[in-house]
């Protein structure tokens, strides 16, 4: 008898079907494991991200505001007293009038000032606040500084006599340089206008020559010029980029813009005057802060759309433009990130110490 041949069956190994369904069983479970971590990890990293941004934002914005407000009337604040509060601005660039406007300021800022009819009545003042008046519905700043050199010190414009229609007769020009901004205007009178200095020469003391690139020999400058009662206040350089005549608000795509009354880009256009800050933005509030004693120390903080502080009223009498010392802004700031779970308050209340 023959006996059977048993070395290939104990060659052959493996697994059963039993410890096969037991070791899937266990990587699907371990695959779900590290897949949940991983999602939950990514879910966590957006969030993280998207609040970091946000903050970012905030904080740069927070900056920009901060320095423009902390420079209102900067240059020309000294000049209260003399009638610059309150006088309508008339700017030329390159021979061109681009303010008093004829339309409506752009972009998140067309609602300021009541739009097409009110752009043509802005005035000077250190500091306003359109309430609502941004495209989104936010509050615009309306922010005017600069730095000059002449320790804001306004100088009298004496009778021009024989001079080129291009020149000024002051007491003396010392602190003028070339290319400096000045704002002329007269006490009682309505307009006023910025022009553009040109080198004084030494030669001539008292003669301060105009040209560049915001110099206009038009209304109101001419009437101005041969008032013998106006006055000069240089505002800042243009080379220097110190003169801040700015509107911040909320514009479209939750997004804080700015723009440059006085065109100061090379092309010197509403798009180009018209730069985005930062995003995230859905809501942009602010207060005045008053001196109602005159002791130099705030008193109470204002809302500015309670009577005697609107807007229209802070422009055109400058009595109350006077009493305020201090702004508070309030931004609210919105991440790009969706939050399956209701994560902020249905509403939120600013400025609620107050």
């Amino acid at each position: 008898m023959t006996r059977p041949n048993l070395s290939g069956a104990k060659s052959q190994r493996g697994f059963s079907l039993i410890e096969l369904l037991v070791a899937m069983a266990i990587g699907l479970v371990v695959t779900l494991a590290i897949t949940n971590v991983i999602v939950i990890g990514e879910s966590h990293k957006r969030a993280t991200t998207s609040v970091n941004d946000a903050g970012q934002n905030a904080a740069y914005a927070s900056y920009v505001l901060d320095r423009a407000v902390r420079s209102a009337g900067s240059g020309f604040a000294q000049s209260g007293g003399l009638g610059v509060f309150g006088c309508r601005l008339n700017v030329a660039r390159s021979g061109a009038a681009i303010l008093p406007r004829a339309t409506a300021f752009p972009g998140a800022f067309s609602g300021f000032l009541g739009g097409t009819t009110g752009s043509a009545n802005l005035r000077v003042t250190p500091l306003l606040i359109g309430k609502s008046q941004s495209s989104a519905g936010s509050d615009v700043l309306l922010v005017m500084g600069g730095n000059a050199s002449a320790g804001d010190i306004s100088r009298m414009i004496r009778s021009p006599g024989v001079l080129s229609a291009n020149e000024l007769r002051l007491d003396n020009v010392i602190g003028l340089a070339q290319n400096d901004l000045a704002l002329i205007n007269e006490p009682a009178t309505t307009d006023c206008v910025v022009e553009q200095i040109a080198a004084p020469a030494a030669a001539s003391p008292e003669v301060l020559p105009l040209d560049g690139t915001y110099y206009t020999t038009s209304d109101p400058y001419t009437a101005l010029r041969a008032s013998g009662a106006a006055y000069l206040t240089a505002l800042g350089n243009q080379d220097a980029g110190n003169v801040q005549f700015q509107l911040f608000g909320v514009g479209d795509n939750r997004t804080l813009f700015s723009y440059d009354l006085l065109r100061t880009a090379d092309a010197g256009t509403d798009a180009t005057a018209t730069q985005a800050i930062a995003d995230g933005v859905i809501q942009m509030r602010a207060l005045y802060g008053l001196d109602t004693d005159n002791d130099g120390v705030l008193n109470s903080w204002v809302d500015p759309g309670s009577t005697g502080y609107d807007i229209t009223t802070m422009m055109t009498a400058p009595p109350p433009t006077q009493k305020v010392i201090a702004a508070r802004v309030a931004m609210v700031f919105r991440t790009a990130n969706y939050e399956k779970e209701i994560v902020s308050p249905a509403t939120l209340t600013l400025f609620g110490d107050l």
